[in-house]
């Protein structure tokens, strides 16, 4: 079994170019499946359909949420797919399965007075001034872009030169986009890149080889890693005194399209910006201001007070 998913994960990075992060969820997924399959005594070639619907029953009964569930059946599914293309069984066993239908739950946003508090006090947050202008970096990119954590971790220095009024993102499948700066996300980033950039010069004076990456880290990734970003992000929210548990680096980029929206902007530009292969993705921010507008209404109205 860990050839099959050895074999499977080599083909999805090869000839689909599936991300990094893809391809790990992949993995964990199939190796669950098939840890699950051992304990059984049997493994892909002898599964059947009962098999991958048993093993999806007890996913449920693990309290696995549907949206899970219908991953994990995804990787089953493609594996399987991958396995009778290269002849090794003569069926999908899971390709007739139909997966838990997955909540329509409407994305956690932010106040545009909570975002500001954010963004002020990343100014303050970091031992050294060289921590604190990059914090301070870190947020105003990724409310002025609405770009996913992974894309802005993994940003080039190279993107980021010359006073750009705009950066181009590589993003989910390899595709490009441009996004706009802001004033305030254009002046973070330039007191960013000076002090970038006098780092790196101590660096190299030290032997160290400069980093091709607009953030650098310490880890194999040679960048930020997203969960270093994550910790940071609650950090700052504890600064700011704003919930914690309501402040994701995913909360930001939804706080990005749910202002653009609430300020008039096309649902397609927001697509654009967002990167979303699929308008439909977008539209659920429709859904969360209309929420957020019947909250408004609700709390203070004078005739809806009791």
């Amino acid at each position: 079994m860990e050839r099959w998913i050895s074999a499977f994960l080599e083909a999805q990075a090869a000839e689909l170019d599936a991300a990094r992060n893809t391809r790990l969820a992949y993995g964990r997924d199939l190796k669950d499946y098939a840890t699950w399959l051992g304990r059984r005594s049997e493994d892909f070639l002898t599964a059947t359909r009962d098999t991958v619907e048993a093993y999806l029953t007890f996913c449920e009964a693990q309290g696995l949420s549907s949206a899970t569930r219908a991953r994990r059946l995804s990787s089953i599914r493609q594996l399987y797919r991958f396995g009778h293309e290269e002849g090794w069984r003569a069926d999908n066993p899971a390709i007739r399965i139909s997966g838990p239908g997955r909540s329509k739950r409407l994305p956690k946003t932010l106040e545009i007075e909570e975002v500001d508090r954010l963004l002020e006090a990343a100014r303050d947050k970091g031992r050294r001034a060289e921590d604190q202008i990059r914090n301070r970096c870190l947020l105003e990119l990724l409310y002025a872009t609405g770009m996913r954590v992974s894309e802005m971790v993994g940003l080039p220095v190279a993107a980021a030169r010359g006073n750009p009024r705009m950066i181009l993102v590589r993003g989910k499948g390899g595709k490009e986009r441009m996004v706009p700066l802001s004033p305030p996300a254009r002046e973070a980033l330039a007191d960013w890149l000076r002090a970038r950039d006098a780092a790196e010069a101590q660096g190299q004076k030290a032997g160290r080889p400069a980093s091709r990456f607009l953030f650098p880290g310490s880890g194999a990734a040679g960048h930020l890693t997203r969960e270093y970003f994550y910790v940071l992000v609650k950090q700052i929210a504890v600064l700011a005194g704003v919930d914690p548990a309501k402040v994701t680096p995913h909360t930001l980029r939804h706080a990005f399209a749910t202002h653009l929206l609430a300020g008039g902007a096309d649902l397609r530009v927001i697509q654009t910006l967002l990167g979303h292969a699929d308008l439909s993705t977008t539209e659920i921010y429709t859904h969360v201001l209309d929420a957020h507008l019947k909250e408004l209404v609700l709390k203070h109205h004078p005739l809806a007070r009791e």
